[in-house]
């Protein structure tokens, strides 16, 4: 499943509004025969790139897929029936699919006789998975902030070349979309197709709700948020971020602010620390919603 895991992040930032989700199928011996991943929107899903890398060798195997095998005939026909067509012999699921549809996968292999194991390393799972499955919950895409602060605590503006601009070079390559001083990108151009996302045109205007109606109309299930963007103020200030990676500059170990900066913070408000982290010439917080 670890495995699994692993590949399934290689879907993070093309998948949208798909789930990003990673197989790999096991022949009645225990060796891996054959795995895939999903890439995006109206291609094969995980479990059906799994299968034509395994071919005959995934009868009577073991497929482990992170997220619960689709039941529905879509752009693409359901992975259950193509895992039943396949004969395999066991499912572990690591987390089950609240989009499912009718009885369930699961409950449809469970039927044809495959048996099946669910919330199998579910946790480690969501690491992948968990962006995807808030913005269901929530009803609009998980939001990141990663911003440079004063000493104070205060975002900046701007992200100054070095670690923190570094982080946001990688973590681009994981959401759908990128949000800084130069406006709205794709977080990997053209790496979703055209005909199921589609680039808000123009500035997105209206309160804070209404900015993400936007932003999610697109397909986007994640978005990255660079530095303070005075168009997205009524996002940041509501709350509606899901999670902030603050760089903090170091201080001299005795400290004190200007007398007119006002409360020194970490994070903001409403946020519960998650990770601290030595850099050499900040200090690396993450923060996620409470």
């Amino acid at each position: 499943m670890r495995r699994a895991i692993a590949i399934s992040a290689q879907g993070l930032g093309s998948t949208s509004p798909n789930p990003p989700v990673g197989c790999v199928i096991l022949d009645g011996d225990g060796r891996t025969v054959g795995e895939g991943y999903h890439l995006r929107k109206g291609e094969p899903h995980a479990e059906v790139n799994a299968l034509t890398a395994a071919g005959k060798r995934a009868e009577g195997g073991t497929v482990v897929v992170t997220l619960e095998p689709c039941n529905h005939y879509g752009r693409t026909p359901p992975c259950r029936e193509a895992l039943i067509n396949a004969n395999v012999a066991r499912v572990l699921i690591a987390v089950m699919d609240p989009t499912s549809r009718g009885a369930g996968g699961a409950a449809l292999l469970r039927k044809a006789g495959v048996e099946v194991e669910q919330g199998f390393l579910e946790d480690e799972a969501l690491l992948v998975l968990g962006p995807w499955k808030a913005s269901l919950k929530d009803g609009r895409p998980f939001i990141t902030w990663i911003y440079e602060a004063g000493p104070d605590g205060s975002p900046s503006p701007h992200l100054t070349p070095g670690v923190a601009c570094e982080e946001l070079n990688a973590l681009r390559e994981s959401h759908d979309l990128v949000i800084g001083q130069d406006g709205v990108e794709e977080g990997r151009p053209d790496s979703h197709g055209s005909d199921v996302f589609k680039l808000p045109f123009g500035p997105l205007g209206g309160n804070s709700a209404e900015m993400v109606r936007t932003l999610g109309d697109t397909g986007s299930r994640s978005i990255l948020l660079s530095g303070v963007i005075d168009e997205l103020s009524p996002i940041t200030s509501a709350g509606m971020v899901d999670q902030v990676i603050a760089y903090l500059p170091k201080t001299s170990c005795s400290w004190s602010p200007d007398t007119d900066s006002g409360r020194t913070i970490a994070i903001p408000d409403g946020y519960r620390l998650t990770d601290v982290t030595r850099q050499a010439t900040h200090v690396r917080l993450v923060g996620r919603r409470t």
